[in-house]
């Protein structure tokens, strides 16, 4: 029964990494019409900046992990007792509750941004110059109720996921993505950022109607319900929101303080920073998916059982594994980047000046990929202790240290400048958990670190191989878009063949686990 109970999980676990591929992947063609549309310019940078605040509702308090979502799913998975029928008066009076007090929230929120847009955006960039402060601030108030909005996209979120409805909330997302290819398409765009602007409200909206009617069908229609005070199940909601909310938003903080830097820069730096972090963001978070989905519930279940050798087992196995496929994937990007992003990117408004801001942001953040990803996995066995306080003191020190080095190394860098600096944090970030982690578990670094060893040498010699070959075949082909795929085909296969091979030779440990994964993979595929 266990087993299959955990055959399922993996099922879904699965599933949902499928559907985040999807929905990426919709972010990526969002990517590509909005810079044939608005280029590296004061438009993009304004809608950027603007971007920030509804983001902030949309993607962090509303998505999957963020505090609404979390307390949803805390409180109402223990008391609803029966999820084949339709909820219980209290239930749906605690529900209502919260959802009634989320629109006021966030409904006062919006109303701000609304009525006092440039008020709003002179706090956050109060370095810009008058026009892109205006721009920014015109961008702002076509997004306020994007805002209101994410009052309900986490509860609905949480609602959904506690009645084990997995595919729909993680879908819903690619609704803003869908809702700004389809505006731009058809409008053409402009020169103020109008339908850029329209364009991501019309998609939140969508985001918000995918998900409505599913959560009606379970029997949580809306009433305004203001039991704020009387109601202890929703201070329960809200001891559990509080901190989780601060949690959610600290890492916010720390874009704010990248774009105070930002706003003094030329025109077109910060939405370079915007594409060069997305770009890095598509494998990272599709690897981190893949990996944290199934193995979180386990460290969970592991530490719970008190089975500590196979939960270093399963870490080292699991995140070396990510470090393995994560370091060649860093070690491409440094090969290839320029001409990757110019075949995405490169036409319409966004000119060959703009492909090389991204690609040297890229490569600057790019050098965070293995403690980025350390940094995660670590974060979650904590969580399986028990232990949020840790990563969230650990975030917080991270503020300080964000102005720190963006004060060093903005002036001579530029926009790579905060690049930089937030690859050496994340890289601090990373060494402090590991450190820390040795009061509750004994991860057996040493073994793990041979390996580590073993792959920086492997990555080494495939990047002095694949530099040389990318330098010839620049110097022999002619630069057109057919032999640029062609080009960046070679090079990866090449390079991939390189890694592998040295990697056999080395005995990698991690490179034999990967084959067993997709030997089994397709095994299973056949006797299905």
């Amino acid at each position: 029964m266990e087993d299959s109970k955990n055959q399922g999980l993996l099922k879904s676990a699965g599933l949902i990494v499928i559907v985040i591929l999807l929905s990426k992947l919709a972010g990526f063609i969002r990517d590509i019409i909005v810079a044939n549309y608005y280029g590296a310019s004061l438009v993009s940078d304004a809608y950027f900046y603007a971007y920030q605040i509804p983001a902030l509702a949309v993607v962090i308090l509303g998505g999957m992990g963020g505090p609404f979502h979390s307390a949803t799913v805390s409180v109402f998975s223990r008391i609803i007792d029966n999820f084949n029928v339709k909820p219980k008066k209290e239930v749906k009076r605690l529900f209502n509750t919260y959802e009634t007090f989320s629109l006021l929230v966030f409904g006062l929120i919006a109303l701000i941004c609304f009525l006092y847009p440039d008020w709003v955006m002179k706090i956050i960039i109060s370095q810009a110059s008058p026009e892109l402060s205006s721009l920014a601030a015109y961008h702002l108030r076509l997004m306020s109720p994007v805002i209101l909005v994410g009052a309900l996209l986490g509860l609905y979120y949480g609602i959904l996921v506690t009645y084990n409805k997995f595919l729909l909330p993680n879908i819903a997302p690619s609704m803003v993505s869908v809702g700004i290819i389809l505006t731009l398409i058809i409008t053409k765009g402009d020169n103020t950022g109008f339908y850029l602007a329209l364009g991501t409200t019309i998609g939140a909206l969508l985001q918000l109607l995918v998900q409505t009617p599913v959560v009606l069908k379970l029997g949580y229609s809306f009433k305004p319900v203001f039991d704020f005070f009387k109601n202890k199940k929703f201070s329960e909601i809200l001891e559990l929101l509080m901190p989780a909310f601060l949690s959610s938003t600290i890492g916010q903080i720390g874009i704010y303080v990248d774009i105070f830097f930002a706003s003094s820069l030329a025109q077109g730096q910060w939405t370079a920073y915007g594409y060069a972090n997305r770009i890095f963001q598509f494998p990272v978070g599709l690897m981190l998916s893949a990996l944290l989905v199934p193995l979180f519930p386990l460290f969970s279940r592991l530490v719970a059982q008190e089975k500590f050798d196979e939960v270093r087992h399963y870490f080292n196995k699991g995140v070396g594994s990510l470090i393995f496929v994560g370091t060649f994937t860093m070690i491409y990007i440094f090969i290839a980047r320029t001409d990757l992003i110019s075949l995405a990117l490169e036409r319409g408004a966004f000119s060959s000046e703009a492909t090389l801001m991204v690609s040297e942001v890229l490569f600057f953040i790019s050098l965070s990929i293995i403690p980025y990803m350390f940094r995660d996995s670590i974060t979650r066995l904590y969580y399986s202790f028990g232990d949020s306080k840790t990563p969230f003191y650990i975030a917080i020190s991270s503020i300080l240290l964000k102005l720190i080095f963006n004060s060093i190394l903005v002036g001579p860098l530029g926009i790579n400048g905060i690049a930089l600096s937030t690859s050496i944090i994340t890289l601090i970030n990373a060494v402090l958990l590991a450190f820390l982690i040795r009061k509750k578990i004994s991860i057996g670094y040493r073994v793990f670190f041979k390996q580590v060893l073993k792959i920086l040498l492997c990555a080494l010699i495939t990047f002095i191989l694949g530099f040389f070959l990318n330098s010839f075949l620049s110097s022999i082909f002619i630069n057109s878009f057919i032999l640029k795929i062609v080009k960046v085909s070679v090079v990866l296969a090449i390079m991939l063949i390189t890694y592998v091979t040295i990697a056999h030779l080395l005995r990698i440990e991690y490179l034999e686990d990967l084959k067993e994964k997709i030997e089994s993979k397709l095994r299973n595929r056949k006797n299905a």
